[in-house]
């Protein structure tokens, strides 16, 4: 499916689309520019609108349950952040001006430079006689990773509160999500279908691919070192590579302020965001170097992760909350329930586990000091060495021995994949702790529970998103 100036198209009709499409984003960039305000009201409707499917959802009015707890606690957050407050906050703190029309530091200026969003801004000194504005930087190709359901929207919302045109490739198994949610925005605010196109393309078919890259003047990219390294090579020279690559997330325990409480927070987080995120916890280490106390909290540990995962099995897709006319009358796009039938989810994802079970024991039985601990829909892996890698995912963790002395020599050896850490200590040791990950390269610290909770106008993977969405142009008076 390819959405165009508003409208759907079939994905066959690419070809002549991808024709229009740069004439078609020089007309809109030549133009007035997209006012920032009614990026913001429309964004913020769509939040309301998210909201009550939500409410109602929980309510039991909407076909099946309340889905699985991760797709409410994105969609939850994805609420949050599409609020009035929490979206002029991140302009500010990002970009580090007012949200809303464009002013002025000094009175006299010209207000006049290009086409662009009203939130231009203006600096003027005596002594220099210069004007700084903060232009969009233009068109941005955004090309996301599937992990995470609902990251092309978020992409999207960054490029429209900058005032760029978007266009997005989908990832290969979105479903549906991401255009519907797209083609509510533009429902609420029709000002926006012509920043935002749409192309259900394949990374493979390299002709098209070429001609959006060549349109860009950002292209922003999400996903693995491969994923980023092919994007690298195809970019046209001078294009603006806003590359979000892999990153790992980990968890490090030196102690307990609440032990029932953390470690339950921990299990759920693990199993609500089944490690598909970069903020997943893919590694816990143990401030310890004996693998007896490894062995030890596995055994204590895999009964909270099996209660985690009884609590969230049994639901359906987000998608079951979203079935616009479109998805209806397409027969390759349809709700995970039906293109599954009648099958017990229960049951397929316990055999789903048990699969993946025996994948992990064949590549890490094995392993000298590997053993693992399986439980009902998960388990733990107790490794005898100190590096932090990727975990199996889908409530598979890793856990591993790694005492406070070698900590820094583990994170800077992994530091090119530092995220999230999530951290669980007694208050008195907890200043010490974060001093030790920021210094070694982690980007965020947070409780163990709240790794994959953001917020609105934080830095992510240790810079603010915005700011590599605009260019700063001087003009002399």
């Amino acid at each position: 499916m390819i959405l165009f100036q508003g409208r759907v198209y079939d994905t066959m009709l690419q070809g002549e689309l991808l024709g229009q499409l740069e004439a078609r984003i020089n007309d809109t960039r030549q133009g007035r520019g997209l006012e920032q305000e009614k990026v913001i009201r429309g964004l913020v409707r769509l939040g309301q609108e998210l909201r009550e499917e939500l409410e109602n959802a929980a309510r039991g009015k909407t076909a099946g349950e309340a889905g699985n707890p991760w797709i409410p606690a994105w969609l939850g957050y994805l609420t949050r952040f599409l609020s009035r407050e929490c979206l002029e906050y991140k302009i500010e703190t990002e970009l580090g001006v007012k949200a809303g029309k464009g002013r002025k530091s000094e009175p006299g200026g010209s207000t006049e430079c290009g086409p662009g969003p009203s939130h231009e801004v203006y600096h003027y000194t005596e002594l220099q006689k210069m004007e700084t504005h903060i232009l969009p930087l233009g068109t941005l190709l955004h090309i996301t990773a599937g992990n995470m359901e609902g990251l092309p929207v978020f992409s999207i919302v960054e490029g429209l509160l900058t005032g760029n045109v978007n266009i997005l490739k989908l990832p290969g198994n979105d479903g549906g999500l991401s255009l519907d949610i797209i083609l509510r925005l533009i429902r609420l605010e029709p000002a926006l279908a012509d920043y935002i196109y749409v192309f259900d393309t394949s990374s493979g078919d390299l002709p098209a691919m070429r001609r959006m890259e060549e349109m860009a003047d950002g292209i922003v990219v999400w996903g693995g070192d491969s994923a980023v390294a092919a994007v690298r090579r195809s970019a046209p020279p001078g294009t603006r590579l806003i590359e979000w690559g892999h990153k790992l997330g980990f968890v490090y325990i030196s102690g307990y302020e609440c032990k029932d409480k953390e470690l339950s927070a921990l299990a759920e987080h693990i199993v609500s965001t089944r490690q598909l995120l970069c903020s997943s916890c893919q590694t816990i280490f143990l401030d310890t170097e004996r693998m007896d106390d490894v062995n030890e909290f596995c055994r204590e540990f895999l009964p909270y992760m099996e209660r985690a995962v009884l609590s969230s099995t049994g639901h359906v897709s987000l998608l079951s909350l979203f079935q616009p006319d479109i998805l209806q009358k397409d027969s390759t796009v349809r709700p995970v329930e039906s293109r599954f039938g009648s099958v017990n989810m229960a049951e397929a994802a316990l055999a789903l586990q048990q699969y993946n079970d025996r994948l992990e024991q064949m590549a890490y039985g094995n392993k000298k000091m590997r053993k693992l601990y399986p439980g009902k829909g998960c388990s733990l892996t107790a490794c005898g060495d100190h590096e932090l890698e990727l975990s199996p995912m889908f409530g598979n963790c890793l856990v591993k021995r790694l005492p406070q002395g070698q900590l820094f020599g583990c994170l800077r050896r992994h530091k090119r994949y530092l995220q999230t850490a999530g951290l669980i200590c007694r208050e008195d040791r907890r200043p010490e702790l974060m001093k030790i990950l920021a210094s070694g390269g982690v980007a965020r610290i947070t409780r163990a529970g709240t790794m994959s909770s953001p917020f609105a106008g934080e830095a992510h993977d240790g810079e603010y998103a915005l700011r590599r969405y605009v260019r700063f142009v001087s003009r002399e008076m």
